[in-house]
């Protein structure tokens, strides 16, 4: 018996079939191997073709069903995580009616911020517990007001997920947790925002129609079925946002439990039970994949634009003759501060917890005396450590206490040094487990489709693979190394003010 988990990144797509009795991965991969295309027909813009993403997740089950030697009807539940944020149109066929405007996508930062002044403030605290932003909501009027024609033929606005449960099921569905990080979703009303809707003169009957996060939200249609070779009638029974899911995945459900990544973006991921905003918004609040009416949990989400992508970046330009570790291990031979160097990793459009600001990647007091590639790639991660840094000390700032960070181990949080430096200055402890976002959507999937009684069950074969506490050595020249990089990051954003 099992279940199929589908993680669609911005970077891949993940897929992994899990064995539910034995709570084990049968089979995983990803495609492409490398990156996706993200295509920027302007700065600040990113786009991707949805019909690529479906192909993608065809390949991904064919290949995984053949390399565990299993057959489609062993499949008896689908979990989907996705990027979030994105907007995906279609009309009335299902058919995508321009390419996805996905999370980093900058176009729509004024309109947010039109949308927050018109609204008001306390609105936008209380209703809605973010400013509209740069969100799937203020995207889609940016298709209103520049691609009308394209506006007039839209049947359903979707995020990403929805798009690929749609090519599954034949189903325009969304989730509540979906519709929160869209912006859409009025918290005090639970319901569609008709405030918002009024403003943007957007019809709500635009979105979808909403589904629970866990639990049957359609079945595999027989044409779907034939492409991927599974059975007509298997469930889809989960969906999330990648960031609840990699909570999930992480089993941080509760209040006080905290769940971070470094993939293309790095994310911390507070759960709370109480609704805790950010008056300026650098960090946001959604639903989490277990909140009801009846049960709050909140999860407060900062994000940093540029993590893996930043490294991967370094990978093509600066160290190409390098594998990842032995990129990781140079860094290690670079003193802590990296002799001076300090990299402001904002590379990757406009950031949240900048107040939106597109400020770009910055290599800052680069000696070409002194300083070699192993500085410039310790300074890289340090510096998104301390872009973790920055965007915890708002989370604290709200009262929400950060004492254990539980992340996968993967991506950058393969490398130690950055592991290290992270629980170093944050003063925190990372806990590190063997999962990631496809057995997370796996795992949520069993669960929705009854496979699993309950998420104790499901996560019962969970192991941590290591425990990272601040280096006690390290602390003085780390949080020295943090200070004059953060200075460094304030002289900037002062001058971009300016500006």
């Amino acid at each position: 018996m099992l279940s199929l988990g589908i993680d669609l990144g911005s970077s891949s797509v993940k897929c992994c079939l899990w064995d539910v009795s034995k709570g084990v991965v049968l089979a995983s991969g990803q495609h492409p191997a490398t990156e996706m295309e993200m295509r920027s027909p302007q700065p600040g813009w990113a786009e991707q073709d949805p019909n690529v993403w479906w192909d993608y997740v065809v390949l991904l089950t064919r290949k995984l069903l053949k390399e565990a030697n299993a057959t489609g009807d062993q499949v008896r539940a689908i979990g989907i995580a996705y990027q979030m944020h994105g907007l995906v149109v279609v009309d009335a066929s299902g058919t995508v009616l321009r390419p996805s405007i996905i999370w980093c996508d900058s176009r729509a930062v004024e309109t947010g911020e039109a949308a927050a002044k018109a609204l008001g403030a306390e609105y936008c605290r209380t209703h809605l517990l973010n400013s509209p932003g740069n969100f799937t909501a203020s995207k889609l009027r940016w298709v209103r007001d520049h691609e009308p024609a394209t506006y007039e033929k839209i049947h359903k606005a979707m995020l990403p997920g929805d798009y690929v449960a749609m090519r599954m099921t034949g189903e325009m569905t969304t989730t509540v947790s979906g519709l929160t990080e869209g912006i859409f979703w009025d918290f005090a009303r639970a319901e569609v925002s008709r405030k918002l809707m009024e403003y943007y003169d957007i019809n709500p009957d635009l979105l979808a129609a909403v589904k629970p996060t866990f639990g049957v939200q359609g079945v595999l249609s027989r044409s779907a079925a034939s492409e991927l070779g599974l059975s007509a009638g298997t469930p889809v029974a989960y969906r999330a946002g990648d960031q609840p899911n990699n909570a999930l995945s992480l089993n941080v459900l509760e209040p006080g439990e905290v769940a971070a990544t470094a993939g293309t973006s790095g994310v911390v991921f507070a759960v709370t039970e109480s609704v805790v905003t950010d008056p300026e918004s650098r960090v946001n609040v959604f639903a989490h994949v277990n909140h009801s009416t009846e049960h709050t949990r909140l999860g407060m989400l900062l994000c940093i634009n540029g993590t893996g992508i930043l490294n991967s970046w370094l990978h093509r330009n600066v160290a190409a003759d390098l594998s990842y570790d032995a990129m990781n291990s140079l860094a290690a031979s670079s003193p802590v501060g990296a002799g001076g160097l300090k990299c402001l990793p904002f590379g990757n459009g406009a950031e949240r917890m900048l107040g939106n600001a597109t400020v770009g990647c910055h290599l800052v007091d680069l000696d070409f005396q002194r300083h070699t590639r192993a500085d410039v790639l310790r300074a890289s991660q340090e510096g998104l450590a301390f872009s973790f840094r920055y965007g915890t000390d708002i989370i604290r700032s709200l009262g929400i206490p950060i004492s254990i960070v539980r992340a996968g181990t993967a991506n950058l949080f393969l490398s130690p040094l950055f592991c290290r430096t992270v629980a170093t200055v944050l003063g925190a402890t990372v806990e590190l487990f063997k999962t990631d976002g496809a057995q997370g959507a796996a795992r949520g999937g069993a669960i929705g489709a009854g496979l699993y009684t309950s998420p104790k069950e499901a996560f019962a074969s969970l192991s941590r693979t290591a425990v990272i506490d601040p280096v006690a050595g390290d602390v003085e020249h780390t949080t020295a190394a943090y200070h004059d990089w953060l200075h460094h990051l304030e002289l900037l954003l002062e001058r971009r003010g300016h500006d």
